[in-house]
């Protein structure tokens, strides 16, 4: 654990001229200006590795700077057509850069070519982290003084801008690149450059050899493996200040939502009560649904924000395969109407089975089944709760069917056989297993059976200090433990600066979102989408291998070690990098 000290923030500027946002400054060590004068060249850029996050202020260790081959400058990656692969370059300079600009070649085979439109070639920036606390049994809770934990910057960020950059003195800055290899790119060895320009600098070239096999993942639409990370529209309107559900604001998260569809979201995150999670978040969520009670006492609701929100995330960005409500039973149960009598909002306080509950609930459900037809939603949608006692629970579903007997129920929670048979997306939490025999017969009924990390897990995780590595962990251990997928309950609900600090009053750093604004993503958001396409690729080879016993055999032993009886063998990045070779070699 690292000692803990007192420390001043700064707004120091990354760039000498272009920025497109700064970063803050710690006060961690930092190489001597020295150290950075007596290297050899004005800059180096060399290939790094993606298990790493480069510290900004210190020269990279020389073996952190070769990849696998021993080779600096030259990488070389497997893929599948329809893959995406990731790779990691480090530009460190003990001199001013100016007017940076980054590009591809694309890469070639033979008459063969995968586009330099393929590759997206990224600056990754640095924000603000913390650490576990120390009590690592709880990892939960508020942190109100971030004095008295561990904090630094950390590389994190993948900026889209990747020319007119200008870059200081004596300053690590590390270049992610990713690969969109086409479907339908044939087989073969396929090579490529990337290539750095800097005023008053020789161009200088790194060599990329990606062999492709003769294999493809499908689109990630149609992806197994279930990808549920909410999704919160309020902290896009807030953090750009547009007008809620205004076209600036759908304008805004199309980007952002589009990298989630692009790593195979399955669910639309909407709210159907105000502060459904008692407001947890920097932005919290509100109703998409209105509820007026009339003065006749009848109800009336209005579903046009829930409409648009759905059509927009189903029509526009891709996530349609299921849409998700929460919840009906919030952490306050406290629940809000327009009274037109009183003309205000009142609440009703109830509790799950009583009879103020049942009468607020059972004719929105009833409603709200109805109109989810008229749109064709119904077979869509599930009313979801998260870690809700069982009563609870209970209690919930009464009502639920009792509205529609039809409606299907989401829960992410603890397991509880008792409840499970109605749970048609039941998503559990990590270290929790689904019995083999209920796991069968849920996937016979094509029930959903998925897990869930927290701030409560140190491992595996998704905060901005957790090892790269991690993230890819996650979607290994979905396919060790019979899992069909991974939930995390906020995919971007931001802090107040989240390009700048990741920290917020609670919960360890990053816990909270996982890419940033203007579709810009992050190394662990890349890294998780990696986990997920083996997870893929698992699937397809499994079935491939039904014939082939030893083949199947070595690729199964290589799955089962994603537990956590396993993890203390070897670390992280071990496991993850020899399980990606075996996947490779077939």
């Amino acid at each position: 654990m690292k000692k803990i000290f007192s420390f001043v923030v700064l707004l120091a500027p990354l760039f000498v001229n272009a920025q497109p946002h700064q970063e803050l400054s710690d006060s961690k060590p930092r190489d001597a200006e020295a150290s950075w004068m007596a290297l050899k060249n004005n800059f180096t850029f060399a290939w790094g590795n993606t298990d790493i996050r480069y510290p900004k202020f210190l020269i990279p260790d020389e073996s952190g700077m070769q990849n696998k081959d021993g080779n600096s400058d030259m990488v070389r990656l497997t893929a599948w057509g329809g893959e995406q692969v990731n790779m990691q370059a480090v530009l460190y300079t003990k001199s001013d850069l100016e007017n940076v600009s980054f590009s591809s070649s694309g890469l070639k085979a033979k008459n063969n070519l995968i586009s330099a439109s393929a590759v997206k070639i990224h600056p990754v920036y640095y924000v603000m982290t913390d650490e576990l606390n120390k009590d690592i049994t709880n990892n939960c809770g508020k942190r109100p003084d971030h004095t008295k934990f561990d904090s630094s910057i950390v590389a994190d960020v993948l900026d889209n801008q990747k020319s007119g950059l200008n870059f200081s003195a004596n300053t690590t800055r590390p270049i992610w690149i990713t690969v969109s290899v086409p479907q339908s790119t044939p087989g073969g060895k396929y090579t490529g450059t990337i290539t750095l320009n800097a005023k008053g600098h020789k161009p200088t070239a790194l060599q990329i050899e990606l062999t492709i096999k003769n294999k493809s993942l499908p689109a990630p639409s149609n992806w197994d493996f279930r990808l549920d990370l909410w999704q919160n529209p309020y902290a896009v309107a807030r953090f750009h200040n547009v007008p809620l559900w205004s076209s600036q604001h759908f304008d805004l998260m199309r980007p952002v939502m589009k990298l989630l569809a692009d790593a195979g979201q399955k669910t639309v995150t909407t709210s159907i009560m105000h502060h459904p999670w008692a407001g947890q978040t920097y932005d919290a969520f509100k109703s998409m649904i209105t509820r007026t009670k009339n003065l006749d006492g009848s109800w009336q609701f209005n579903y046009e924000v829930f409409d648009k929100w759905v059509r927009f995330m189903m029509d526009e960005v891709g996530v349609s395969h299921q849409i998700n409500c929460y919840t009906m039973i919030p952490w306050a149960l406290n629940f809000d109407y327009y009274d037109r009598a009183s003309n205000s909002v009142l609440f009703v306080n109830a509790t799950p089975g009583s009879t103020a509950y049942t009468n607020y609930w059972l004719p929105f459900l009833k409603d709200f089944a109805k109109h989810l037809r008229e749109n064709g939603w119904f077979e869509k949608t599930t009313i979801a709760m998260d870690e809700r006692p069982m009563k609870d629970m209970q209690e919930a579903i009464k009502v639920i069917k009792q509205a529609d007997a039809a409606f299907k129920v989401a829960l992410a929670g603890n397991y509880h056989r008792e409840i499970e048979q109605d749970i048609d997306d039941y998503c559990i939490s990590f270290g929790q297993k689904f019995p083999d025999d209920v796991k069968a017969q849920r996937t016979k009924n094509r029930q959903h059976s998925t897990y869930y990390t927290c701030c409560v897990e140190a491992f595996p995780n998704t905060f901005t200090f957790s090892p790269p590595a991690e993230s890819t962990w996650i979607g290994w251990h979905a396919a060790a433990g019979n899992y069909d997928g991974y939930l995390r309950w906020a995919y971007n609900s931001w802090t107040k600066e989240p390009l700048q600090d990741s920290r917020f009053t609670a919960w360890p750093a990053g816990d909270c979102y996982l890419v940033y604004p203007d579709g810009r993503s992050s190394i662990r958001f890349q890294r998780l989408k990696e986990g997920i396409q083996d997870f893929e690729k698992i699937k397809i080879l499994r079935k491939d291998f039904a014939n082939q016993p030893q083949k199947l055999q070595r690729l199964n032993d290589a799955v089962a070690r994603f537990t956590l009886t396993d993890k203390g063998q070897s670390s992280t990045e071990d496991m993850v990098r020899n399980a990606r070779k075996i996947l490779n070699d077939f």
